[in-house]
């Protein structure tokens, strides 16, 4: 399976630093009801200029097929394995669904890597549309029932792809800020949750954690068949969060 998916890798992205896989061998070679995206891989280009696709894919593929960029990597010298950053949030979350971040398919819309969000702005939606074959396999052949997303960008991009434009439900801080992690069903009844980024909100914190959210629509939601998932309707404007 996951050799499979390597193939949709785009070839323009193959020498560039990023990566594909944020989850190991196991993670994409069995049925998953969750697939987490991110927006794109984080770091520096120009000091990671080695990293590339092409060299992560490899290092993924030939190593413990049991393995999580949010569980089992060092992210910042000093730190203990999955203890920077948005580490720990995301595999709280992960955690709380009763789910193993080893076993659960990641990766992020965009393969290539950038300082910041906006680095990328301009030429976000080409490279998202070259990653999008990838994502689309994986959802299908995973039959993956629930996409989370961190942020808007990131989803709301998978939500027009996959025709999501029917509101569920929302989880809303609980703090002055009232953040909302909002969640989307398309015709098919494959969701997209449109998160709160976990690089800004702390979801090990029951005050800010959407892992009831998640939760709630995991358990509501039948497995799915269905190949034909993908659409192009956008969210109507006032449903986006």
């Amino acid at each position: 399976m996951i050799d499979n998916l390597r193939a949709l890798i785009p070839q323009c992205l193959q020498s560039k630093s990023g990566a594909v896989f944020y989850s190991g061998r196991a993670a994409f070679s069995a049925p998953s009801p969750l697939y987490i995206l991110g927006l794109n891989p984080g770091g520096n280009p120009q000091h990671q200029a080695a990293d590339t696709v092409s060299k992560h894919t490899e290092k993924i593929l030939g190593g413990d097929e049991n393995w999580s960029e949010y569980q089992d990597e060092i992210w910042r010298h000093g730190n203990n394995r999955g203890k920077s950053g948005m580490q720990p949030r995301v595999v709280h979350l992960i955690t709380a669904l009763d789910l193993n971040p080893q076993k659960t398919p990641a990766s992020n819309v965009v393969f290539l890597r950038s300082a910041l969000e906006r680095d990328i702005a301009n030429t976000f939606e080409e490279l998202a549309r070259d990653c999008w074959p990838f994502h689309k396999a994986v959802i299908e052949r995973l039959g993956v029932r629930v996409v989370l997303c961190f942020g808007k960008r990131a989803g709301n991009w998978v939500c027009e792809q996959l025709d999501a434009v029917h509101f569920v439900d929302e989880f809303v801080e609980q703090n002055n800020r009232r953040w909302r992690s909002r969640a989307y069903k398309n015709s098919h009844g494959v969701v997209v949750v449109v998160a709160t980024h976990p690089s800004r909100a702390d979801w090990t914190k029951h005050e800010t954690d959407p892992s009831e959210l998640v939760r709630s629509i995991l358990r509501l939601e039948p497995q799915t068949s269905k190949a034909e998932v993908w659409g192009t309707q956008v969210p109507p404007r006032e449903m986006q969060p």
